[in-house]
Order: structure tokens, then C-alpha cells, then sequence
């Protein structure tokens, strides 16, 4: 009886394997080091929230390191000019289509400069708008939408873009939106709760997607 008992209990034991994230210091300079608290904060809410096991302190990386390769996950951010050497480029696209995945969130200043870089990466590929039904706004949270506005800049519409390989979602860059200010301590921008919320929960569902596909 108690054999049969343990191998039930293994049989409704979900195992989740420890993930750390990383946060891509690049050059050109651009701020690579903006929003300081925004991964730790968004780690810890997926940690409570979502069942992931992430490391609490993110990692951070060059896009030319062989390191690139120990992160499911490698968060951009910045205002400003972004340039990538050809061994950069080399790597991110080995990166990604080996299974990696870039999250580029413009903190405003960036949009001229990474996409041509990002171009650079992936010369026969175009970004393209991710529809509002793509698995990434569906679960674990809703976002019938689309990518939700936490910033207000230029009054644009906040947009979220991808580069898919063979169907999957390898590189996001998210636009007029700075999911990285609302993911900071509160005190920063003093967003309000639900807007923070609501920024961390689509930082969750980019996590979810990566984790998961």
C-alpha cells in the first residue's frame, strides 16, 4: 500500500526546474542600465504569482558572450543609440534560433536605433505586429487587447513587434508602452497600483510564453 501510495503521490507532483534571467548590457551609448529594479521586481512577482522558480537576482550579459546561452530569457532596455559589433550580431542570431529570446522594451529614445540593429540580426526577416489573439495576451492573464499603455510619451499607441522563426516568437520589442517602468519599485514613477499591476502581469505572460513554447 504504501508503494502504490508514493507512486501516486509522484504522479500529481508538478517538478519546476530553477530559470534565471538576464539583463543585455550592449553598447552604443545607450542606457543599458535603466530601470534597476524593474527584472528583480518582476521575477518576485512571477515567483508568487505564476510558480516559476527564477533566480531573484537577474543576471547580466553581453551579446557577444557565450554566456548568452545559459538564459531562457535576456532583457533590452534604454533610451538611446544601441550598437551592435558583427560578432553581436553573430551570436544573437544564434541565440535566438537556437531557442533563446530577446525582450526589447524602449524606454523611450530607442526606436530609431534598434531597429536597424535588429535588422542587422535578422536581414531577411521583418518585425511584425503581434495580434492581439497571439498566445503571449491570452494566458496566464488576459490582455484582449494587446500590450497594454503603462507610459504615456507621444500619445502613440502602445504596439508590441516580433521576429518569428518557423512560427515561434523569438525576439518581442515592445513600443510606447515601458513595461520596464512599471515593473520598478513604486516609489520611482509613482504609477499607480493597478497600472504597476498590470504592467507586471504582461511581464508574467512574456515569461510564460518563454517557458512554455
Amino acid at each position: 500500500m504504501k508503494k502504490v501510495y508514493y507512486l501516486l503521490l509522484l504522479s500529481i507532483t508538478t517538478i519546476t526546474f530553477s530559470q534565471e534571467i538576464a539583463l543585455l548590457k550592449y553598447n552604443g551609448g545607450g542606457d543599458w542600465y535603466a530601470n534597476p529594479t524593474s527584472l528583480p521586481n518582476l521575477i518576485k512577482f512571477c515567483n508568487q504569482n505564476i510558480n516559476t522558480k527564477i533566480k531573484l537576482k537577474p543576471g547580466l550579459v553581453e551579446p557577444s558572450s557565450p554566456d548568452l546561452f545559459s538564459y531562457p530569457f535576456i532583457h533590452m532596455t534604454g533610451h538611446g543609440n544601441v550598437v551592435f559589433s558583427d560578432s553581436d550580431i553573430i551570436n544573437l542570431r544564434n541565440y535566438m534560433t537556437s531557442g533563446g529570446f530577446l525582450h526589447i522594451d524602449d524606454n523611450y529614445g530607442m526606436d530609431e536605433f534598434i531597429r536597424k540593429e535588429i535588422k542587422k540580426i535578422f536581414p531577411n526577416l521583418s518585425l511584425m505586429e503581434i495580434p492581439s489573439n497571439h498566445p503571449v495576451f491570452q494566458k496566464p492573464y488576459s490582455f484582449s487587447s494587446g500590450i497594454p499603455k503603462i507610459h504615456e510619451h507621444e500619445g502613440k499607441r502602445p504596439q508590441a513587434f516580433g521576429i518569428f522563426i518557423e512560427s515561434r516568437l523569438v525576439l518581442l520589442y515592445t513600443f510606447e508602452t515601458d513595461l520596464g517602468d512599471g515593473w520598478e519599485d513604486a516609489e520611482v514613477h509613482n504609477d499607480p497600483a493597478d497600472v504597476r499591476l498590470k504592467a507586471l502581469k504582461m511581464g508574467a505572460n512574456i515569461l510564460n510564453y518563454i517557458f512554455n513554447n
